[in-house]
Formats: structure tokens, sequence, C-alpha cells
């Protein structure tokens, strides 16, 4: 079976449960070895990929602020609930587009891509039963245009998704969960347990692919990363930093060291 023309099927669906449906055929098939990671598709690239017609996108910058109320919460959830169904994109473009890579890449972001449909249904089930579901509220797009930024090098895909934007999800959880923790969404504290845990793979592996590629073409990676984020972010990264949850994602000592010089709260 060719995993790139799954992957890429499984992209451009629009229809949630058709995507989540091929993921998790995609998922089994790996598991069951029967993939060719040697196979031929067409590279395109995608400036959009397949959502359903809601959330409606709207600017970053133009998102209300969540309040206290019980809407601001269903709100706070419907945004990592939003989050989550991108990084199943983000995790299907990574096994769809670069190509040439070891067997192990595909593997792995095909196992991403799996555990983020089941980090999005745990949050959209959990959505149903408050009376609401994925849709209801705008989202924003600001994990994809990156993705989309990055298509040109699976190098520079690798140093600023997994490590930069998925990675500020280890930072910002353990607040939101005190957050819940003293509201009647207690829920949701266990659900970003799941998530979390999950999370510090995710960014794992990106900081495995990010240093394995910087070691095949003989880069300094605290100067490659630097240069990348210059390029594409700015000169300062967003703080702080869960640094204990970082150090569990393989950053080492430099790159924290890095960060922290960098960062801005």
């Amino acid at each position: 079976m060719n995993p790139f023309e799954l992957s890429y099927q499984a992209l451009m669906s629009s229809s949630i449960a058709e995507k989540i449906t091929l993921v998790s055929k995609l998922h089994s098939l790996k598991n069951r070895q029967v993939l060719d990671y040697q196979s031929t598709y067409k590279i395109d690239p995608v400036e959009n990929p397949g959502r359903p017609v809601k959330p409606i996108l709207a600017r970053f910058n133009t998102m209300p602020k969540r309040g206290k109320s019980d809407i601001g919460f269903i709100e706070t959830i419907h945004a990592i609930c939003h989050i989550e169904f991108n990084a199943i994109n983000l995790a299907l473009d990574a096994a769809y587009r670069f190509r040439e890579m070891p067997d192990q890449f595909y593997q792995d972001w095909i196992q991403v891509a799996f555990e983020e449909s089941q980090h999005f249904q745990l949050l959209n089930n959990y959505l149903i039963e408050l009376g609401y579901q994925y849709g209801d509220f705008d989202g924003h797009n600001g994990l994809w245009k990156m993705t989309f930024e990055t298509d040109y090098d699976v190098l520079a895909r690798m140093a600023l998704v997994p490590r930069v934007l998925e990675a500020r999800g280890l930072d910002a959880t353990p607040k939101i969960q005190k957050r819940f923790e003293n509201s009647k969404f207690k829920p949701m504290v266990g659900l970003l347990d799941i998530i979390f845990n999950d999370e510090i793979g995710h960014v794992k592996i990106g900081n495995y692919w990010f240093h394995s590629l910087c070691k095949q073409r003989s880069l300094d990676s605290i100067s490659t990363f630097n240069q990348l984020v210059i390029k594409h972010i700015g000169s300062e990264l967003r703080g702080p930093f869960n640094i204990e949850a970082r150090k569990l994602a393989d950053f080492s000592e430099e790159e924290l060291d890095y960060l922290q010089a960098r960062s801005t709260t």
C-alpha cells in the first residue's frame, strides 16, 4: 500500500469522520507492516488542507479573549480541540510531503497523526457532553500557516513545527490545567494529562529528526535553529518554558539556554 497516497487522502478530506477513519486505516496498515515507503506519489503544495466548513478561521490577533465564565471555559476547550484537529493535518503532511527519509520517519508521523486524532475525539466528545461540538466557535490558522511555510525542507519543518509550535503546548498545559482544576469542567484535567504525555513524545520525535538531519548535513543544530527562528518567527520566542517537560522531550541544556536567552514572556 502507498502511504503517501493514503496520507494525502486523509490530509485533504474535509469530513471529520472520513479523516479520522483514514488515519485509523493508515495506523493499522503501519502496524501490520504493509506500507511501502519506497512508493512514488505526487508532491503538491497544500495551502489549505481538508477541514470542515466550521469553525470559521479568524486571524489570531482578532480572536476574543476567553473569560472565566462557563462559556469562556467551553471556548478554551474548543480552542484546544481545534489545535488537536490541526495537529492531525500537521502530522499527515509530514508523512506525505517529505521523501527519501528512513521508514521510521513515516511510521513516527503516522503514529503522531493517529494519537492526535484520538486527542481530538476525546475533546470533541467532551464538548458534545456539554451541549456543544467542534465548529461552534471560531478558530485560527497559525499552526497550518507555519506548516505551509516550511514545506520546502524537512529540516525546517522538524525545527519549527514540533520544536516550537507543538512544544508551546508543553509550556502552557500545566497552567491551563490549574484553571480547570477549580472549575466545573474538572474532567479536562485528566484529558489534558493524556494529551500532555503524548505530546512530550511528539516533540521528542521532532527533536530526534531535527538533530538527525543536522548531523546528516554536518550542520550545527543551535545556529541552524537560530537561523530558522529568525527567518520564520523573528528574533524572540514566546516563554516561559516548561523546562522539565522539554527535557523529557530531549531538549539539551544548550538548547534550553538558547531558548531562555531568546524568550519573551
